[in-house]
């Protein structure tokens, strides 16, 4: 029953990645290239504040939340690099698809976390608010040392990234107990309602079909490192420490989510090798209908 009220969640989602399939040439790269554009810019960015301060937020939950995320993405950093031996030798293109080992799918995770029992979307917005800068800082700062990027560009680039902005700000305002207007709340709604579905059909638009078929070892130990590796430590982990059973849930389901579907756009602005982390995309992002139901599956089991 758990198993089936999971996939009945989580089919419609990956039912519109497949029509982004089905859509690709109906409308040009350009303006796929520009739907992205305006997720990054702003349709994710209200999704990730409205999430975060349209509700008090428990401090102390807050404080909890942070390491726990910070803790996965490093673990996906570190284990991630055990693929330097299978990748590619500049170290560029390496930092390129290295970043899928840690990066997450934030559209994804909002539709995940309606799958659970526990928690919410409320809790997501924590979820990435924390995630969100520690994560951008670990991409900027290995995709930098590949490409020669000074400190204070790579210091920008990750303070200036919208959707850090949108849900630190989000959270601080959850924090604060102060609820917006609904003047301004109410057309921030309606942006962010939009925000999973385009960014559903633009990862099926963009996405490399055949990519199952190019699965080599370098590729296995980063896709395995993020599907496999890091919910496994997260949800053995919350379990042995006797962790609140929403706050297993959401880092377990946090942990499964595929790599972020965009990684292959930041490595190409620093010119590292864009089709092999699209690859990796591709591969996660497939490879996910499979993996996420069953950790989401196995954490409601469990808790």
């Amino acid at each position: 029953m758990v198993v089936a009220a999971v996939l009945a969640g989580l089919i419609p989602s990956f039912l519109l990645v497949g029509l982004g399939g089905l859509l690709r040439k109906r409308l040009s790269e350009n303006a796929w290239t520009g739907l992205d554009r305006l997720n990054f810019e702003i349709l994710f960015p209200a999704l990730l504040f409205t999430a975060a301060a349209s509700r008090p937020m428990d401090l102390g939950r807050v404080a909890v939340i942070g390491p726990s995320v910070w803790a996965i993405l490093t673990l996906g950093l570190v284990a991630g690099y055990a693929a330097r031996r299978f990748g590619p030798p500049r170290f560029l293109d390496f930092a390129g698809s290295w970043q899928t080992a840690w990066r997450f799918n934030t559209a994804m995770g909002f539709v995940a976390v309606a799958t659970l029992s526990l928690a919410d979307a409320g809790m997501m917005a924590v979820v990435a608010g924390m995630a969100v800068p520690l994560a951008n800082i670990f991409a900027v700062g290995a995709l930098s040392r590949g490409g020669g990027l000074g400190l204070w560009a790579t210091v920008r680039r990750v303070a200036l990234n919208p959707f850090l902005l949108a849900s630190v700000g989000g959270v601080l305002v959850g924090i604060s107990g102060w609820t917006p207007p609904g003047l301004i709340l109410a057309p921030l709604l309606l942006l962010a309602q939009a925000a999973i579905p385009v960014a559903l059909l633009s990862v099926g638009a963009t996405m490399d079909w055949r990519a199952l078929g190019r699965m080599d070892a370098f590729s296995a130990v980063l896709v395995g490192v993020k599907l496999l590796l890091l919910p496994a430590v997260t949800l053995g982990t919350c379990l042995g420490l006797g962790a609140d059973p929403a706050l297993t849930q959401v880092l377990t389901m946090f942990a499964a989510l595929p790599t972020a579907s965009a990684a292959h756009v930041l490595a190409s602005a620093f010119g590292a090798d864009r089709m092999r982390a699209a690859t990796v995309v591709a591969q996660s992002t497939l490879l996910s209908a499979l993996t996420l139901p069953l950790w989401i599956s196995l954490v409601e089991f469990l808790t």
